[in-house]
């Protein structure tokens, strides 16, 4: 059997916190790093606290986490979750992203900016 061995953060860690809106939902996206600046958590704070999307949001984000630190690399994730689609979606307040087919194609659309060598994909 395979088992995979998780690989955590230290407490104290670099992080990026990027600031969005979607069709007119605003969060904030937290990205935990690795000292060698590889992407090992993610936090999703959506605007509408205690809704169904924020608790949602919530879970997609600790789940997400937990698959990078057990192994999931950032251009897999791209490829699981860009494309997915279901409301928001529409504009974005980012000129890089002008448009998302959800939250989760938008997570996996900044990853991919930010975080896959497009020269080696």
């Amino acid at each position: 059997p395979m088992l995979a061995t998780r690989q955590s953060l230290p407490p104290t860690r670099e992080s990026i916190t990027h600031k969005f809106a979607i069709s007119g939902h605003e969060g904030y996206l937290t990205i935990g790093l690795h000292a060698d600046g590889r992407p090992g958590e993610i936090f999703l704070k959506i605007s509408k606290e205690g809704s169904t999307i924020s608790g949602l949001c919530q879970a997609y984000a600790r789940a997400f986490s937990l698959a990078l630190q057990f192994g999931l690399t950032v251009p897999e994730a791209v490829a699981r979750f860009k494309g997915m689609r279901f409301e928001p979606m529409g504009a974005t307040s980012n000129p890089e992203i002008p448009e998302a087919s959800s939250i989760a194609d938008y997570i996996a659309r900044f990853l991919e900016l930010h975080f896959v060598d497009l020269r080696r994909s």
